[in-house]
């Protein structure tokens, strides 16, 4: 599976034949096969087939994370119907996009502090440490009811879990503190129900023939992960780009949404993509995949299809049509919280230039250190001045 970039922005190397051609067949790190997906219909294809599973104990699932399917890594994401659908339910009122606007006031608070004890040191600063991590991070402790104190604690054990060049021990560890760390967390909810999602959602499903605390628990660890490590990294890899684009940092302030689509699609950090396993024999873009035999689906690829996407689809353009990219998947798995990714985004980058607009790398761009390890790609720091 390839993973390098020879532009850290750009497509990850070798994935321009499938990005353009049928599924075929690749060789993963453990030495075992999948078909590789790269199509935009294909891809679509497969994530919306109820035939191939999202189940990741079935024997030949691809192993993208060191973490064992028993360890129930990423709790429903991992289910297939109807257990996955009657989990999903249970969260589906806490992310309506009524409830996401709500938190808007919030959101354009916390990225006003941070960008207030930002602006004011005297020297660069990391735009990750001090703004990029922080403000999902924040958001998504108001929104679960998960103290922010302990910020440190789970985004130290995300990056050892979904660090998938790890030893399995450490990415078991980390799993297993989050594990620890929220079952005491929600044991108190369940016991004295608090208003926000964990405390609701334990007020009103923690009942039999409805969810357990244990279902409960590895929801909010998959919750808590996914959401401050995805929008962390869009938002310090998005400011890269726009800043590296000076034609399109320029729609930002008029089309925020547009320019917020687009570098969804373009860059598509979830860079080794979905995995799954076929049920029976599918057909999909003209080779037929086994039963039984696994799949990854790149959304790198699917994002980058110039069948579907008008235009160079190398390049980083605004104004392109829209194409119902596959940044947030497709089908009864898309990401639940989609639409509180793209508020964030939508609010926290205009306002980033609007207060700093001399917003520049206080280092050459081929310093920036980035995490082609990480399952959800990112920087690790990004110095800047302005």
């Amino acid at each position: 599976m390839p993973s390098k970039r020879e532009d850290p922005l750009g497509l990850p190397v070798g994935l321009e034949v499938f990005r353009d051609g049928p599924p075929a067949k690749v060789r993963m790190a453990d030495g075992s096969t999948t078909w590789l997906v790269g199509r935009h219909a294909d891809a679509r294809s497969v994530l919306a087939d109820p035939r191939i599973s999202a189940d990741d104990t079935h024997p030949a699932y691809p192993k993208l994370l060191p973490v064992p399917a028993e360890k129930g890594a990423l709790s429903f994401l991992r289910f297939d119907d109807p257990e996955h659908g009657r989990m999903r339910r249970m969260l589906a009122a806490e992310f309506t996009v009524r409830r996401t606007n709500a938190l808007r006031p919030s959101i354009e608070e916390a990225v006003d502090r941070l960008l207030d004890d930002m602006l004011a040191k005297d020297g660069p600063a990391d735009l990750v440490a001090d703004f990029a991590l922080p403000l999902p991070s924040l958001v998504i402790c108001v929104l679960l009811g998960v103290p922010y104190a302990d910020h440190g604690f789970f985004q130290r054990a995300s990056l050892e879990f979904l660090n998938v060049e790890a030893d399995p021990a450490i990415a078991i560890a980390a799993a297993e503190r989050l594990q620890e760390y929220l079952t005491r967390l929600i044991a108190a909810k369940v016991a004295d129900p608090t208003d926000d999602l964990l405390g609701r959602v334990a007020a009103a499903q923690v009942v039999p023939g409805h969810l357990t605390e244990e279902e409960l628990v590895l929801m909010a660890r998959l919750l808590l992960i996914a959401g401050h490590e995805t929008t962390a990294n869009m938002l310090s890899l998005g400011t890269l780009l726009l800043l590296k684009s000076p034609d399109q940092l320029a729609r930002l302030a008029a089309d925020a949404p547009a320019v917020t689509e687009e570098l969804l699609r373009h860059l598509s950090i979830v860079h080794f993509g979905l995995p799954r396993t076929a049920r029976e024999p599918v057909e999909v873009g003209g080779v037929t995949i086994g039963a039984g035999e696994g799949l990854v689906v790149s959304l790198s690829a699917a994002n980058r299809d110039g069948a579907h996407f008008a235009g160079d689809p190398e390049a980083f353009d605004a104004a392109r049509e829209p194409g119902h990219h596959v940044a947030f998947g497709f089908g009864a798995h898309q990401c639940i919280g989609a639409a509180l990714a793209r508020l964030e985004m939508n609010i926290a980058l205009p306002r980033l230039f609007a207060r700093a607009p001399g917003l520049a790398l206080a280092i050459p761009p081929e310093d920036v250190v980035f995490r082609p390890e990480q399952f959800v790609y990112g920087i690790a720091a990004l110095p800047v001045t302005w």
